[in-house]
């Protein structure tokens, strides 16, 4: 099972040297993946949760890339309405050559009204459009011309009926965000069976939970994956190697935007669960 990390690219305490400090990091503790999120109007209902700076996924990824050389990067996800679709294709292959094929296309939905007021993107659209702009995705990347590094893995986030569909239909990974396990088992085997009636596939699971490493345990039936003791999160993580996970990705960002300006401690985290995990 891979292990990545979703390295936050906004806030107060990010900047280049931040962010390339992150990608050597993450990538000497053993870590195989980074990602990071996409906003690209820091409206007052983003703000809140992710302030500016807010670097764009595919400037950094592409930056960071040329940083590193064993690194798999990917998004976590791109709010694909935002962008014409044959813009995202396009990068998504470029970077993906220019990478040596190290990348990974997370994308979702969307969530904030008002950034979408402000792309001038029809917020109550917003699924059909993801639907529709990934169709159009995969349509290009038939051209081998933009597509030449052999496939771009597209990674489907949500947790709806109509997100669970869409990763059955355009994804090879379904890429859910934060979760406590009963829910994630029982949404697992919802797209199981959506797979079935789809007569196509069953996508691989690739979650993002929380890492919020504790000196005491963590209980009670809304404990998040992640989140709890060192010997909570390795239990976690045996619990979706067994649900058959092929990779997860730790989220180290909590909940305040000034964590931002400590990084160490969420480094901190991260190499106690790769010590762990490496014994």
């Amino acid at each position: 099972m891979r292990l990545g990390v979703n390295v936050p690219n906004f806030g107060p305490g990010t900047d280049p040297e931040v962010l390339r400090r992150w990608a050597l990091t993450v990538e000497g503790l053993g870590y195989d993946l980074l990602m990071v999120s996409d906003h690209v109007v820091i409206t007052p209902d983003v703000a809140e949760q992710y302030p500016a700076p807010f670097y764009d996924p595919f400037t950094t990824l592409a930056w960071l890339a040329g940083s590193t050389t064993r690194l798999t990067f990917g998004t976590t996800v791109l709010i694909v309405p935002y962008r014409h679709p044959l813009l995202i294709a396009r990068m998504a292959a470029n970077l993906n050559d220019l990478s040596g094929g190290r990348f990974v296309l997370g994308v979702g939905a969307g969530w904030a009204r008002q950034e979408f007021e402000a792309l001038g993107v029809a917020y109550e659209r917003r699924g059909r459009l993801t639907d529709e702009h990934l169709g159009a995705i995969r349509a290009a990347w038939a051209d081998e011309a933009d597509y030449r590094s052999g496939g771009v893995p597209i990674w489907v986030g949500g947790g709806s009926g109509a997100a669970l569909r869409r990763t059955v239909r355009f994804g090879q990974a379904w890429h859910p965000l934060r979760m406590t396990l009963p829910w994630l088992r029982e949404r697992w085997a919802t797209l199981q069976e959506v797979a079935a009636a789809e007569e196509l596939p069953v996508p691989a699971l690739a979650p993002r939970i929380l890492l919020r490493v504790t000196g005491t345990p963590v209980t009670g039936d809304e404990r998040l994956l992640g989140e709890g003791t060192i010997e909570q999160v390795t239990e976690d993580l045996e619990q979706l190697r067994e649900m058959g996970a092929e990779t997860v990705v730790f989220d180290p960002f909590f909940e305040d935007p000034a964590e931002t300006s400590r990084p160490e401690a969420a480094w901190e985290m991260l190499a106690a669960v790769a010590a762990r995990i490496q014994k």
